[in-house]
Formats: C-alpha cells, sequence, structure tokens
C-alpha cells in the first residue's frame, strides 16, 4: 500500500502539562513530519528524519503552516438529538419531556436513524472530531444505523442503544428482558468489528427500573472489556427524582455502585453535584467524570468544578464532551472555550496546553483508547486534524500579535470553529475535504 508523507507543524501530548511552561509534556515540531501506512502512524518526528524513512515512493502533502495534531475525541454526545440542538427555554426534565424523548421516537423509523447517523458523523468530521462516545436512541435500529455509517468511514467509534423501561412515552420503552437481548445482540454484532467498540447505555437511572439496572449490571458482568456510559448528578431535580425511586440508597453513585456499574470504562455524563463520598467511589473504581460545559451551562444545571476534581487527594479521572443535543456545538474547540469560563467561574484557569491534552490525549486515556488514538505516536491509528489558526479575518489579525505556540492555541480555542479545522484524517485517508458540503 502507497505510504503517505504529511508536513506540518505537529504537536502531540506525553502527558498532562502541570503548567504552561511544562516542555517535557509534549512534543512540537516546528517542521514536523508524519509517515502514515495502512491506516497507521509509521514515524513521527522532525521532517527532515521522516523523509529519508518515507522513501521515493510516499505520497507527500505539504501542511505548512498549519498546526497538525491528533483527532479530537468527544467523550458523550447524543447522535439522535441533532435536530434538537438550539431548542428553547428548559431545565433538564423538562427539556427531556419536551423535546428529547418526542425527537428521539422518530428512530424507530430506520431510514431515519440512517439519514440522522450520515450526518451526524459529517458534522463531527466537520469539526475535527474523529472518535465519540454516543448514546443511540432506545431502538435497535438507531444502533445499527450509526454502527453501519460508522464502518463504512472506518471510524473509531464507541455507541450504544440506550436501555430505558419506564418514565418515557410509549414508543421510547423497552423492557428488561428485550434490554438485556437487543443488548447482546448488538455486541455480538458490532463490537470489535472494525474499529467499532460497544457501550453497555443504561440512559440513567430515572428511565430503568431496578430490574433493568440489575440486567446492565449482568451485561458488564458478561463483557467486563465493553465500556459503560450513563448520566449522574445533573440537576439538582434529576437528583431528588433518583432518591425518591431508589430510597434505599445513600446517594445517587450509590444506585449505579448498587448494580456493578462503575468501573474503569465507566463513564458518567455531567457529574456536577457529587459529595465527597460520591466523588470518592468513582475515583477508587477508575470510573470517569465527563465534564460537558457548553450543555450544563445551556440547561442551567451547574458548574463542573474541574481544578478541584483533578487536585483531590483520590483525584478524578475526566473526560470533555460536546453533549449535543443539550450542548450548544459540535466543536471540541467551542467546547473547551466553554469549560475555561467555567473553570474561570471556579477561581480557576485551564491552560491551552491543558485544554488540548484533555481533547486529544486526555480524553484517548479516559476513553482507555490510548493505544489506538489521542496521540501521534508510531504504531497509532492516523486519526489526524489539521488547524489552521489564520482562517477568518478576526484570527489572522489576532495572529499578527501572538508569538508562541500557547497564544496560537487559545486563540484556536477561543476564536476557532469548524472553519478552522483544514483538514481530518481517518486511518489515514482525508475525510473532511470529501464531505459533501
Amino acid at each position: 500500500m502507497t505510504s503517505t508523507l504529511l508536513r506540518g507543524r505537529t504537536l502531540t501530548f506525553l502527558r498532562w502539562p502541570e503548567t504552561i511552561d511544562d516542555h517535557s509534556a509534549w512534543r512540537y515540531e516546528e517542521d514536523g513530519g508524519l509517515l502514515i501506512s495502512d491506516g497507521r502512524i509509521v514515524a513521527s518526528g522532525a521532517y527532515a528524519d521522516i523523509e529519508k524513512q518515507a522513501g521515493d515512493g510516499a505520497r507527500r502533502i505539504d501542511h505548512r503552516p498549519h498546526l497538525i495534531l491528533p483527532g479530537f475525541i468527544d467523550a458523550h454526545v447524543h447522535f439522535p438529538q441533532m435536530q434538537i440542538i438550539a431548542s428553547y427555554g428548559a431545565e433538564l426534565l423538562d427539556w427531556l419531556n419536551k423535546y428529547t424523548f418526542p425527537e428521539e421516537t422518530k428512530f424507530r423509523d430506520a431510514q431515519h436513524g440512517r439519514r440522522i447517523a450520515r450526518l451526524f458523523l459529517d458534522e463531527m468530521v466537520r469539526h475535527g472530531t474523529t472518535t465519540v462516545a454516543a448514546y443511540c436512541s432506545v431502538h435497535k435500529a438507531s444502533a445499527e444505523a450509526f454502527f453501519a455509517e460508522s464502518h463504512d468511514r472506518n471510524m473509531l467509534n464507541i455507541a450504544g442503544k440506550v436501555m430505558m423501561d419506564r418514565n418515557a412515552p410509549d414508543g421510547l420503552l423497552d423492557t428488561s428482558q428485550s434490554g438485556y437481548d437487543d443488548s447482546k445482540a448488538l455486541i455480538a454484532e458490532w463490537h470489535g468489528k472494525g474499529r467499532q467498540l460497544y457501550s453497555i447505555t443504561p440512559r440513567f437511572a430515572i428511565t430503568s427500573t431496578p430490574e433493568q439496572m440489575e440486567m446492565a449490571g449482568t451485561l458488564c458482568r458478561e463483557h467486563p472489556d465493553l465500556h459503560m456510559q450513563t448520566h449522574l448528578s445533573e440537576n439538582h431535580a434529576e437528583i431528588a427524582f433518583t432518591q425518591e425511586l431508589y430510597p434505599w440508597s445513600r446517594d445517587y453513585t450509590d444506585v449505579y455502585e448498587r448494580y456493578g456499574l462503575l468501573g474503569q470504562k465507566s463513564l458518567f455524563g455531567h457529574c456536577i453535584h457529587l459529595s465527597e463520598r460520591e466523588a470518592d467511589a468513582l475515583s477508587s473504581t477508575g470510573s470517569v467524570a465527563v465534564f460537558c460545559p457548553t450543555s450544563n451551562l445551556f440547561l442551567g444545571s451547574g458548574l463542573f468544578d474541574y481544578q478541584r476534581y483533578r487536585r483531590r487527594d483520590r483525584a478524578l479521572r475526566i473526560a470533555a464532551a460536546t453533549d449535543v443535543g443539550g450542548g450548544t456545538n459540535y466543536s471540541m474547540l467551542r467546547t473547551m472555550d466553554e469549560g475555561y469560563k467555567v473553570i474561570a467561574l471556579n477561581g480557576e484557569k485551564l491552560n491551552p496546553f491543558q485544554s488540548f491534552w484533555q481533547l486529544t490525549r486526555g480524553n484517548a486515556e479516559a476513553l482507555s483508547v490510548a493505544d489506538k488514538v489521542g496521540t501521534l505516536e508510531a504504531g497509532t491509528d492516523a486519526d489526524i486534524v489539521v488547524l489552521d489558526a489564520r482562517v477568518t479575518p478576526a484570527m489572522r489579525l489576532r495572529m499578527e500579535t501572538v508569538g508562541t505556540l500557547a497564544e496560537e492555541l487559545f486563540l484556536l480555542q477561543t476564536l476557532g470553529d469548524d472553519r478552522a479545522v483544514r483538514e481530518v484524517y481517518v486511518a489515514g485517508r482525508p475525510a473532511k475535504s470529501t464531505i459533501a458540503i
């Protein structure tokens, strides 16, 4: 197979950057090269060195002066909610009943699911996101549509059909048994097919009976290598309703503990209002708290205390996510811009290297896929984003006074969007430039 040699300013992270001057936490090449073959990165480093390895037969693509980074990763997103993004005036439980549930009912139509899956993954690629952890609807066909589209594009995505057997409209409910059976069938068909990964997905404790929560725990025990994703502690009314439904529980997290849903591959969306006991329970099991700043702000849910959770004696593993459609933008750049503001409101700062670590290697580590994506390391999958910090007039003007890489990254985070994403490579193949406009 013909290899490809990319040239540009390459940036990849080795670990969490403690400070803005923690240069050993990342590797940056002003004139960098990436050699790609058979969908994987063969070598990365200084262009002069990588070019020698490439030989005369490699196809050469010059992206200078743009930045080349690992593709962005979105750790919590609802693909069936594309047509309710930017819906007015509701908090979480009202949002679900007024907008989300009626919209997701449409996904009983397999053709509708296929259309939205295609448009959703187009939008992810357009914004530089190459891996997502996605919620499908309750309908088995919605997960089939998502995985089929993802597989056709050779993307590495994590997804699952939601399990929900109460507190939702007719037509949007399964049963404890059918939720288990459909999940088992989807796991058998899709998990490990190409780059597809399955996530056991009880929507949240409010929409699952104890019997269904038991079934979700059974699935986790039967498939310990799978992810599990759900929601936790997003909204005060949600927390109160959960404890009404599970009166024996010490707190919201205790419900998921009881059914064996905590663990290294367990992703808990939001986690805004955790008690210390709950934070300890998550950290002691290696569970992941997923920071969703735009939806937390849009729905008025609260401020996720990112730095406190990181610095506590028993630090939490943290991912970041758009949470579309409660989230208000598909872009991880826009998401980290809002995340910066949330963290600032809590009296802290997140420096730009920390932001870009989070949406690349940090999210890959949180999703337990850093051996595959999230870096520019040799042997990993060639999921790559090319960023242009001069793409708009306002950004070009600001770049006239930018003197450091940190300033450029912060500009991209603050003013960048899908226009700043010049190209995206999925498993080494150009993906953004092939999307029909």
